[in-house]
């Protein structure tokens, strides 16, 4: 009996120790890294920057040579700032577009016959059996002048000159939305189906009507999802890449692409370490305070 607690104790430990060790592996130790270059100098070496990641001696008597300025350099620049501001309305408006558009499909999916729910589902995750990048492309010859939705309009007759779609903002918020709508119509339909249908029975019988039940009922009690799906939907948005480079052209000005410009083209590690850490703090910070504010709520009830 002591051997059998003592191996369930054992197991305990590993099965909880187990996330952390994949959060130190995967999310800690990189962020240290990134931490550690962004407070460097950049230099003209492989890597480009100092001091470097070498004995274990010569890397704490490089700490000396740790600097701020890049970060003073990001605060001073209005390219920096503009570009996280850009992002931030971008994935925003995304975020409230995708909700828009994914709740309905949501509620849809709930109220659907059992039999059907599985189809439905498969249909949401569908696209992700695709490649993302030629998903985005796909948009690419749909919104273009000469592509498959101006063809269809002048078909129709709507229109008498091509609609100019790439290169604009609209382009980027039909990928954006096309490309996470799934991360928000999962998080709420699994609300959704699992809400007790007799309490909307119980809000009829009382004189309620079905919007007012809506609002007080069903949308209260989906609204986990919805933040889940809103969370899941703006964090990827502020720092996407693709999508704003293919859709939205040279002019788009978003902090993934600055990011990868600085990265890339110039070279500058430190800077753009510097970029990706003040991302991070602008999305995780205010979500660990929602969540907590969160966790107060819960345990006051």
């Amino acid at each position: 009996m002591a051997a059998s607690g003592m191996g369930k104790g054992v197991f305990r430990r590993v099965a909880i120790g187990l996330p952390y060790l994949w959060l130190l592996a995967l999310f800690l130790i990189p962020f240290l890294i990134v931490l550690k270059i962004s407070v460097s100098t950049i230099a003209t070496a492989i890597p480009p920057y100092t001091p470097t990641f070498g004995d274990i001696s010569t890397w704490l008597d490089g700490i000396r040579q740790f600097t701020f300025e890049n970060y003073l350099w990001i605060a001073s620049d209005s390219l920096y700032i503009t570009s996280y501001l850009e992002s931030l309305k971008i994935a925003a408006i995304s975020t409230v577009l995708t909700l828009a558009i994914g709740y309905p499909l949501a509620y849809g999916m709930a109220r659907a016959p059992q039999r059907m729910k599985p189809l439905l589902l498969m249909l949401v995750i569908l696209p992700f059996w695709t490649s993302f990048l030629i998903r985005v492309y796909a948009w690419i010859g749909i919104l273009k002048p000469e592509g498959l939705l101006n063809q269809f309009l002048f078909f129709l007759g709507v229109i008498d000159a091509p609609l100019i779609i790439t290169n604009t903002p609209v382009a980027i918020y039909i990928g954006i939305v096309y490309s996470y709508l799934p991360f928000m119509v999962l998080p709420i339909f699994a609300n959704l189906d699992k809400m007790d249908g007799r309490l909307l029975e119980a809000a009829a019988d009382l004189g309620s009507t079905p919007l007012r039940a809506f609002w007080t009922i069903t949308f209260p009690l989906s609204l986990r999802g919805v933040l889940a799906g809103a969370f899941l939907v703006f964090i990827p948005a502020v720092g996407e890449f693709v999508i704003p480079d293919l859709l939205g052209g040279s002019r788009t000005l978003m902090i993934g692409k600055t990011l990868w410009m600085e990265f890339f083209n110039n070279r500058d590690w430190p800077v753009s370490s510097a970029v990706a850490i003040i991302l991070l703090l602008i999305l995780v910070v205010p979500i660990v305070i929602f969540q907590r504010i969160q966790d107060r709520q819960e345990a006051s009830r």
